[in-house]
């Protein structure tokens, strides 16, 4: 069956590159927009503010100032800008050094007051009532006006900051509650198409979350069934062949056993078994891994039990135990195929077992003549026989290094060829293991 290859995605990694996605923007807004407030908006209003301040006071000092000014005059004042103010302060009131000179927003009031009035002026905020003190000298002494701080500066801008933070954490959290329902679906599309591009079936998948990761899997799905079809198909229509050639090549067979031994009928005996061992790697490279169900297995124990098929010269080394998931026949037949190939072409051949963190890897090293590196992909199809650069007088269909490549990507790993340290050939066979 064809590998469907793509990116092992971790759901830990997702998540922290959605929520990098989503958090970005919604701080640089948050920062944009507490720029804007405070750069425009809070300063233009503390602006018309103490505009209205300094022209309430200047009212109170010109009538401080008038020779005129009386009583009445003064409780009319007062009533009409609703301020308190004297222009002569008693004795009893705070001391400058009583009163705070610097708090938030004062600049531009003070600033305001300075321009259009005396820049004498004083301006601090009592401690205990949070009311604004502004005083200036007058023909009686010194008059004050007293202001509550909230007719002087705009005091609740934080609370605008306080609901677009608050606001913003409730998108988030109303935001990662929907992605992690779309990322559970896109983590489950995944895992769904590296089980099938290495063969295994998960009953229970099923098409879910947006619009679009639905029809992924949709489209996943009807491209495994479309290809399922097809290798059943081919798989079907090869072992009818097979079938139908096994017949005559069998009444053949009996024929020769019949007759009597020479030299041509030996060799017409070979041709026939040479004939019936072709068919067999033919219907099995159709086959592919079809009756073989994954399952857990040690991939250690595999490669030993083939090596062992050829003999005690065919050394192993490496860990005792690689646990994988894969389909064992599948498996130790491209094991098989690689030590049979190396042990054609080759005197001697070894195996290394190696238990990455991730992958494990079968390296199956002989001192034959070995590949040239720019024919290397070339030894991979499918009933290719390179000749010039093996023995010529090998029987073999060309199909073993088919057959182990093809097994190894249906498990999501794959086969590849190097120059071995013994000098000939090295062949490595890499599938993923399972996490530990």
């Amino acid at each position: 069956m064809a590998q469907l290859r793509l990116r092992d995605i971790t759901p830990r990694g997702l998540y922290a590159r959605t929520l990098l996605l989503l958090l970005g923007p919604v701080l640089l807004i948050l920062g944009l927009m507490t720029w804007y407030y405070y750069a425009n908006q809070v300063a233009e209003v503390n602006r018309k503010l103490a505009q209205a301040i300094t022209r309430d006071a200047g009212l109170i000092r010109a009538a401080c100032f008038n020779p005129d000014y009386g009583e009445s005059d003064h409780t009319r004042i007062q009533f009409q800008i609703e301020t308190y103010f004297t222009c002569n302060l008693s004795g009893s009131a705070l001391e400058n050094t009583e009163l705070k000179q610097e708090f938030p927003y004062d600049g531009v009031l003070k600033t305001e007051l300075s321009r259009r009035l005396d820049p004498k002026v004083f301006v601090g905020l009592a401690r205990g009532d949070s009311r604004v003190h502004i005083r200036f000298p007058t023909p009686q002494g010194t008059g004050e006006i007293i202001v509550d701080r909230k007719r002087a500066f705009m005091i609740n801008s934080h609370i605008f900051i306080v609901w677009v933070i608050a606001f913003s954490l409730l998108m988030v959290a109303l935001a990662i509650a929907f992605l992690n329902q779309q990322v559970r679906s896109i983590l489950r599309l995944s895992e769904a198409a590296r089980a099938f591009g290495r063969g295994r079936d998960l009953p229970d998948f099923r098409p879910s979350g947006a619009t679009e990761v639905r029809d992924a899997a949709r489209a996943l799905i009807d491209m495994k069934q479309r290809l399922t079809s097809f290798a059943e198909q081919r798989t079907a229509m090869l072992a009818g062949v097979s079938h139908d050639l096994r017949t005559p090549l069998t009444r053949l067979k009996l024929a020769l056993a019949m007759m009597e031994e020479s030299d041509d009928i030996k060799a017409a005996k070979a041709d026939l078994d040479d004939m019936v061992m072709m068919l067999d790697e033919y219907l099995a490279f159709a086959r592919g891994e079809d009756g073989d169900e994954p399952a857990l297995l040690d991939i250690a124990q595999t490669t030993r039990d083939a090596a062992a098929g050829f003999g005690p010269h065919v050394p192993v080394v490496g860990p005792a135990t690689i646990r994988i998931m894969g389909r064992p026949l599948a498996l130790k037949r491209a094991v098989t195929n690689l030590v049979s190939n190396a042990i054609k072409y080759a005197g001697n051949a070894r195996l290394t077992l190696v238990d990455g963190p991730h992958w494990a890897e079968v390296v199956v090293d002989d001192d034959g003549p070995g590949i040239p590196p720019e024919r290397h992909e070339e030894a991979f199809r499918p009933f290719s026989r390179l000749d010039d650069a093996r023995s010529q007088n090998e029987s073999g269909t060309g199909l073993g290094l088919t057959l182990a490549r093809d097994t190894a990507r249906a498990h999501g790993g794959d086969v590849r060829l190097s120059k071995s340290p013994l000098g000939g050939l090295r062949a490595v066979l890499r599938v993923p293991t399972e996490p530990k």
